[in-house]
């Protein structure tokens, strides 16, 4: 097996070794080895047939036909994994140019601090009206905001820490809740946890990106880039 390899002063090239360590390039000795292997069984049959009963040509074809249909499906697979390989090297540079980066993650808390907050929500569909209910670390409501109307999708919305009373609330650890409606229907929302990109991990399932104390999200699972 031919194996290769290359330097790049890339960043991304970099992130990307450093996370997958060298690769091996896919060969195609293995299937010219399987080849090579059933003509000669194929020949050697040939050769020691009797003479008296040779082999029928419909025989001989069906055997020639096996071995290249094999041989496609070797191709085939060796294809594929190409194919497979190749995408998650570009979803691996897409989770490393992540790193440092706020994004918005499934979660239902709200951090405060230096007297900002920052959260986020889903809708499934538009609203006509969307409220947001902040609460402190007792389930107590501390600051309703207001977002208005909002369309179908994601939403950022930020909290400068003034509750509903005036005061300024201690930076912490907060909740929120989402009421989404639209008309006298309720629209569904999901909420959406701010947090920061500190690393990403390469594991059996895919790229695992990790959002500082948060943990560890699928890229899938990332709704929105700040």
């Amino acid at each position: 097996m031919t194996v290769t390899s290359s330097v790049s002063s890339n960043p991304a090239s970099a992130v990307y070794e450093s996370l997958n360590g060298t690769r091996e390039t896919t060969s195609t000795s293995s299937i010219d080895s399987a080849e090579s292997r059933f003509l000669t069984l194929l020949t050697t049959q040939l050769k020691n047939q009797d003479p008296l009963s040779p082999m029928d040509n419909a025989e001989v074809t069906s055997q020639m036909a096996q071995i290249s249909t094999v041989d496609g499906i070797e191709r085939l697979n060796a294809t594929l994994a190409k194919l497979i390989d190749g995408q998650s090297e570009t979803q691996t540079l897409q989770a490393a140019a992540l790193v440092g980066h706020g994004v918005l993650v499934p979660g239902t808390g709200l951090d405060l601090g230096n007297g900002v907050g920052m959260a986020g929500i889903e809708l499934a569909e538009s609203a006509d009206v969307v409220n947001i209910e902040i609460k402190d670390a007792n389930g107590l409501v501390v600051r309703t905001l207001s977002l208005g109307g909002q369309e179908a999708g994601q939403h950022a919305f930020a909290w400068d820490g003034t509750t509903d009373s005036g005061a300024q609330a201690v930076d912490g650890r907060y909740s929120f809740m989402v009421t989404a409606t639209r008309g006298s229907d309720t629209v569904n929302a999901e909420r959406l946890e701010y947090g920061m990109v500190d690393s990403v991990t390469r594991q059996a399932t895919g790229m695992n990106v990790n959002v500082g104390r948060l943990g560890g999200f699928g890229i899938n699972e990332i709704r929105q880039i700040l």
